[in-house]
């Protein structure tokens, strides 16, 4: 009974997993080119809302990390709360930055062997990429990904593990696999694969700061960066 009592949320976890990948999976490819990350977006934050946002339960939003400053609970909203954990996410997310992207850099060069020297590309329209990145693509990926899949997957399987001052277990790994596979599928590239490496550090993240502000700022500013690295060594990555 207590194994099948544990099986049962976990096989619901993954089953949900599966049928929102097949529901975007066919968006990326239905939809025009210009609006298949839109509608990809919009399916991540409609199936996280029926999940956990629909219930006027704050509590449940709080569990799975999506409080976000409390933007995202249905009591009143505190402004003082919201800059303090605002500035929180961000700091983890620079400080996140800091850590990996200089490795990020090096391994960008030793796989792409770009011919060109890097030069820093233009930035007209950086502002809408950036919002772009954060509000259409990590935003919309955390919230399922981070918020509703490694939150229940966690609660099926509880973390054993404690890195860096994070509790993680399975769930980090499982996400991280799922999350992958549902790139590769959007886009037949094994290139996509390796999104499963930021995904770990976006999984820990979340454990480590307790919502998912962080890596949904750490992951804008992924996509940001390799962009830039892409554009200033006029390499397509």
């Amino acid at each position: 009974m207590h194994l099948a009592a544990r099986r049962s949320p976990l096989t619901r976890a993954l089953a949900i997993a599966a049928a929102t990948t097949a529901l975007v999976t066919v968006l990326s490819y239905a939809l025009p080119a210009d609006y298949s990350g839109t509608g990809v977006g919009l399916a991540f934050v409609a199936v996280t809302y029926v999940l956990v946002l629909r219930d006027d339960d704050d509590i449940k939003v709080r569990h799975h990390g999506l409080s976000l400053g409390g933007l995202l609970e249905w009591g009143p909203l505190d402004y003082r709360r919201l800059l303090r954990d605002g500035a929180r996410a961000l700091g983890w997310a620079l400080l996140t930055a800091c850590v990996f992207f200089p490795p990020f850099w090096l391994g960008f060069v030793f796989w792409w062997h770009p011919t060109a020297s890097f030069a820093l590309p233009s930035f007209d329209g950086f502002a809408t990429r950036a919002a772009n990145e954060l509000l259409m693509i990590a935003l919309p990926e955390e919230a399922f990904y981070r918020a509703y899949l490694l939150t229940a997957v966690d609660d099926a399987l509880p973390p054993t593990r404690r890195v860096l001052g994070a509790e993680v277990g399975w769930g980090l790994v499982i996400v991280s696999a799922l999350f992958a596979v549902g790139h590769l599928l959007t886009e037949l590239d094994p290139n996509r694969l390796a999104v499963f490496f930021p995904s770990l550090v976006f999984c820990w993240l979340r454990r480590r700061s307790g919502g998912i502000g962080a890596p949904t700022a750490f992951h804008a500013m992924c996509n940001l960066f390799a962009w830039l690295l892409a554009q200033g060594y006029g390499v397509r990555a």
